[in-house]
């Protein structure tokens, strides 16, 4: 069934910068943190655009914070900008500007979580490690043990059946993480998966169960227009493209409703996303 699913991957896989060869476990660590809470689609131009001007973490480290969250566009979560800078300048500073390579390493630079850690010792390196995104924790759901579909969050029983379905070698296991990420994304959707395309249907107790969705975990998408995290991103954004800088009461007007307005700008600074001098707002 592995081979099954690496095979299929070998045709179908998608050819996405950082999986082609030569690229450096920079720029897998760069991927997966872009990636996180946002279509790969969506990463491939602002992926392509950093590593041209920060092909190293010893490049950025040497700017200032601002200036990844600038570069950082309408990717959303911008905080994930201000961690991969402050992980550069670690990287710069433990590590003489040289990814490390084992889980223990990467798990204490920040904004790398177990997620982060366990993608880039797989696929940076070809060494062997359980990635579990929502993506494989779907398959393995549906395949292993007939639900419809994950949780929200990873569990210790997701983690101790992705370690079941971990192949020995770390060869096999890559190709396995990477594999099966795949699948789900393309085929072992969370709706209207593509069972007639899947290479290892045969072998899922969830199809061969007629897809029962009793006991299914809901999962509910996030909601947008009129939250704190679309008033972020306006007041944001506004600062982003003022070379300047934004006055703090252009910057409230900005948005319809000014209590928000203000909790939102606070929150901003309060997370260095900007800097206030006087009046002006800057990254």
């Amino acid at each position: 069934m592995i081979a099954a699913c690496s095979a299929w991957y070998g045709e179908h896989g998608r050819d996405l910068p950082w999986r082609r060869a030569g690229t450096t476990p920079w720029g897998v660590l760069v991927s997966e943190v872009m990636s996180q809470q946002t279509p790969m689609s969506r990463v491939v131009g602002p992926w392509t655009a950093w590593m041209e001007r920060w092909p190293t973490p010893d490049d950025l480290a040497e700017e200032e914070p601002g200036a990844a969250v600038a570069a950082w566009g309408r990717l959303g979560y911008p905080r994930r900008a201000l961690r991969l800078h402050a992980c550069a300048v670690a990287i710069a500073e433990r590590f003489d500007g040289v990814v490390p390579s084992t889980y223990a390493e990467l798990i204490e630079l920040p904004g790398i979580g177990d997620y982060t850690a366990a993608a880039v010792v797989s696929f940076a390196f070809g060494h062997r490690a359980a990635v579990l995104d929502t993506n494989v924790r779907r398959v393995l759901a549906r395949v292993e043990t007939g639900v419809a579909n994950c949780g929200s969050a990873t569990t210790r029983a997701d983690r101790e059946l992705a370690a079941r379905w971990l192949p020995a070698s770390d060869a096999d296991a890559a190709r396995w993480a990477v594999s099966s990420m795949e699948l789900g994304a393309l085929v072992c959707v969370a709706r209207s998966p593509l069972c007639e395309q899947c290479p290892i249907s045969g072998h899922c107790r969830w199809l061969a169960a007629e897809k029962p969705t009793e006991g299914a975990p809901v999962r509910r998408g996030q909601a947008w227009k009129g939250t704190d995290r679309q008033c972020r991103g306006v007041i944001l954004d506004l600062v982003r493209n003022s070379m300047a800088g934004v006055e703090v009461e252009v910057a409230l007007d900005a948005w319809p409703k000014r209590h928000q307005a203000e909790k939102c700008l606070g929150s901003l600074l309060d997370d260095g996303l900007i800097h206030r001098d006087g009046e002006l707002l800057r990254l």
